[in-house]
């Protein structure tokens, strides 16, 4: 009798590596030395500095979440926060960038990428950024885009304290307050008024060294009536030992502006992802989420957006994919506080070979929010009897006047449907492929041409026949 069965995500493109080569790096744990090691490493202005410490007491005073998955395999003794890769500083062109460092980004396409598709990019290695670049054309038109550090200790450094983790405290939970104590690394981006920007930005995160942390900061200020879309990626090879991604991304979106984050992650299942995104919205503005989450051994994510202004609005759309001895607990939180605002969901999760997707969502409408609508989504599938997938929406609505909507679909490939493919002339194989990839186009269909491209590859399943 022949078997089919779906193969998971393929990896192998992303598990290329080099010997850890580091000028310099910290000792593995947390402690105060560790974390003024690292201040004094990045030389931070005093109340950087303060900030690190305090965010390090809190810290050590929240607990770890109980409520998610499991945890437990990630102990902080064993990481280490801090690793500078072997140059002396960050780059604006890619020939200068050390042979070994370059080599990953070009395999990864990142200097094609700019090339051919990109406005600016950035691209850290473990906890630095090695590379930064902006279009002419596109600095001409007031746009700022380089690293936060340069940012937080030139002319920009009053903008950077004014929002420096004012959406995401680090009281906020305990993955953000290691984040406030020992974060390194990341971009910061402004676009004035009126400014939009026609062609996206990029910031790649690779983390090489295992055992690792990896800890970016990504701040944007999107300000009135401008426009913007910005692109993430990250990716690192598989190691026997747990790596730890606890990043903070902070979106400020302005009056009548329209921000796009758009996310391909694919970290290496011995990573424990735990990071951090939240956007503030005012008036008439509009956030727009495009996330692809595929990698790691634990996820905890879930971005938030506040609507704080009348109209503001919220686009979520996302595609989760667990395989074997992943558990991916993902989702979205709004809140709903003024009116007329409205938020719209739609998502996708794959589990297979034992893999655990869950999605959370959690929809917070206030009562001054009267004439706010939203619209939840969400489908899983199931490639298998030994996967899982759960939904778990949470609503709380402190007002008569809104409209707001939730539906779910959890199942697996219908029968029907691969025999209707069959009968037109597919195999097995070729008819289950074909739903599953139909499955995400609600996902790949938003991003740009070459990302879509990308993360097809990412999500790429073989159908196999064997004996048994």
């Amino acid at each position: 009798m022949e078997k089919t069965y779906v193969e998971d995500v393929d990896r192998s493109f992303y598990d290329f590596r080099f010997e850890e080569n580091a000028s310099f790096k910290v000792e593995n744990g947390l402690t105060e030395d560790i974390v003024k090691q690292i201040s004094k490493e990045k030389d931070d202005p005093k109340w950087m500095a303060d900030f690190r410490l305090e965010s390090l007491k809190k810290f050590n005073e929240i607990q770890m979440p109980n409520w998610g998955p499991s945890i437990e395999g990630l102990d902080m003794d064993n990481i280490v926060t801090y690793i500078r890769p072997d140059t002396e500083r960050m780059h604006t062109d890619w020939n200068d960038v050390p042979k070994d460092i370059k080599e990953t980004f070009e395999r990864l396409g990142i200097p094609k990428s700019e090339r051919e598709s990109l406005a600016g990019v950035g691209a850290q290695y473990d906890s630095e950024l090695v590379y930064h670049n902006v279009k002419k054309e596109v600095a001409e038109q007031g746009v700022i885009y380089t690293d936060i550090e340069s940012a937080l200790k030139g002319e920009y450094a009053d903008m950077i304290k004014e929002h420096f983790m004012k959406l995401v405290p680090p009281t906020d939970h305990k993955f953000a307050a290691l984040h406030g104590a020992v974060w390194s690394g990341g971009s910061f981006v402004y676009v004035p008024p009126g400014v939009s920007v026609e062609i996206p930005l990029q910031s790649y995160f690779r983390l090489n060294a295992p055992g690792a942390g990896q800890f970016e900061h990504t701040l944007i200020i999107v300000d009135k009536g401008a426009k913007l879309h910005f692109i993430e990626g990250c990716s690192a090879p598989k190691y026997n030992t747990a790596n730890l991604h606890a990043g903070c991304v902070e979106l400020f979106v302005g009056e009548d502006a329209t921000l796009r984050y758009s996310t391909i992650e694919n970290w290496s299942k011995n990573m424990y992802n735990l990071n951090t995104k939240r956007a503030r919205v005012e008036k008439g503005g509009k956030i727009e989420w495009v996330s692809g989450s595929f990698g790691s051994h634990v996820s905890y994510l879930y971005p938030m957006s506040i609507l704080a202004g009348e109209g503001a609005g919220c686009d979520f759309t996302g595609i989760t994919f667990a395989g074997e001895g992943q558990n991916l607990d993902t989702g979205c939180k709004i809140v709903h506080s003024a009116k007329d605002t409205t938020s719209y969901v739609n998502t996708r999760s794959i589990s297979k070979s034992g893999g655990i997707s869950t999605f959370r969502s959690s929809v917070s409408v206030t009562e001054n929010a009267t004439g706010s609508k939203s619209s939840v989504s969400c489908e899983s599938l199931m490639l298998d009897s030994i996967s899982r997938s759960d939904t778990i929406p949470v609503m709380d609505v402190q007002t008569d006047e809104a409209d707001i909507g939730h539906e779910a679909k959890i199942g697996r490939i219908s029968d029907d449907a691969v025999f209707y493919l069959m009968s037109r002339g597919l195999s097995e194989e070729d008819a289950k492929a074909l739903i599953v990839s139909g499955f995400a186009e609600n996902v790949s269909k938003e991003l740009p041409l070459e990302y879509a491209v990308e993360m097809n590859n990412l999500i790429r399943i073989e159908m196999k026949g064997a004996i048994g």
